[in-house]
């Protein structure tokens, strides 16, 4: 049997359900990978208020990505894959003991790397390193802010900026300055009424890129403190998260605020990261995730990179850990890890 996590409609976390059903064979070009880790993502605590822009209709079950063993494989696989360890992005299906993977969106984990370690990295990894490679196209020497710095994303594009030998401005509530400097970056209090001053004080002549998931009316400061040639990397509406209406509506006007942005004769950019982007084109698209989140999890395990796990709670406790992900008092990413019964199962499938 699988057991899973739906997510029956707009509820509480308390709301999410669990089920079980029988375990399904993978089909043509299909894994089914005994999961381990997934993580809880801002997709997800969007999704069960309804506001992401994409989402299935309910239920479903959530589960952006995850980090499992393959136990067996459909037609078309090479069976060598059973008995190790991947990481995969799903977008939906990840909150289960079990889930049916794509086998060309798998990623080979590294021997000796942690699970719950591993998925902090894997929609977290490939959004900071695409971001800030592909989108910014960062340079040692650069400076860049990075809003929400203590968050899943945050502490992973803090890391990676730091390790290319870029100068960090980080914000984040003062509990988690701490956590932010002890990543390289110098924290500034996200709340202070004067953030743009105390940006400009570290960087006078603006900040070559900024990373922002917040959305809303502080989008305008973020665009305001670029120099000249920079760029905003818009990722998140984190602003209207509870605000009533249409989910479509704010991303709507941010896409209008970035286009008119670009057509300015400032010599500044403005994007939105969609990291789905490119999915139509399959196979280039699974190469560039493979390559890039490769770099991520080699980082990971030479040490040079430190995986932020914030929590490992149980699948079967996911409300809990839907909870603790958007209290905003943790530094890193809450992370959903396999019951011991559905590890076993893991196990046993994999030998």
């Amino acid at each position: 049997m699988i057991t899973e996590v739906v997510l029956p409609g707009q509820v509480e976390p308390e709301g999410l359900e669990l089920r079980t059903r029988p375990l399904p064979e993978p089909g043509p070009g299909q894994a089914l990978v005994a999961v381990e880790a997934s993580g809880v993502s801002f997709a997800e605590q969007q999704m069960r208020r309804g506001k992401y822009y994409d989402q299935p209709p309910f239920p479903f079950v959530p589960g952006y990505d995850l980090v499992g063993t393959v136990v067996s494989t459909g037609p078309g696989v090479d069976p060598a894959l059973r008995g190790r360890r991947f990481a995969a992005l799903t977008k939906i299906g990840g909150w289960a003991s079990h889930a049916l993977v794509d086998a060309g969106d798998l990623v080979e984990v590294p021997e000796g790397v942690d699970a719950a370690e591993a998925e902090t990295v894997v929609v977290n990894g490939i959004t900071a390193w695409q971001m800030l490679h592909r989108v910014a196209k960062v340079r040692p020497g650069m400076t860049v802010l990075v809003h929400g710095a203590n968050g899943g994303v945050g502490t992973t594009l803090v890391q990676l900026a730091r390790h290319a030998g870029i100068k960090v401005i980080g914000t984040a509530s003062p509990r988690h300055h701490d956590a932010v400097r002890a990543l390289g970056a110098t924290p500034l209090d996200y709340r202070d009424p004067d953030l743009p001053g105390r940006v400009r004080a570290l960087a006078p002549g603006g900040v070559d890129a900024v990373f922002d998931h917040v959305g809303g009316e502080g989008i305008v400061d973020s665009f305001r403190l670029l120099a000249r040639g920079g760029t905003l990397v818009s990722y998140g509406t984190a602003a209207t998260r509870d605000a009533p209406g249409s989910s479509r509506a704010p991303v709507l006007k941010l896409f209008a605020r970035l286009l008119l942005w670009n057509l300015l004769p400032n010599g500044r950019g403005a994007h939105f990261f969609n990291l789905w982007a490119g999915r139509r084109r399959k196979a280039a698209y699974q190469a560039r995730i493979r390559a890039d989140l490769g770099q991520v999890l080699a980082l990971l395990a030479s040490g040079e990179f430190t995986a932020m796990v914030a929590a490992r709670i149980p699948l079967s406790d996911a409300a809990e850990a839907m909870r603790l992900a958007e209290s905003g008092t943790v530094t890193g990413k809450v992370v959903l890890v396999a019951d011991q019964d559905a590890r076993r199962c893991g196990e046993e499938g994999a030998r």
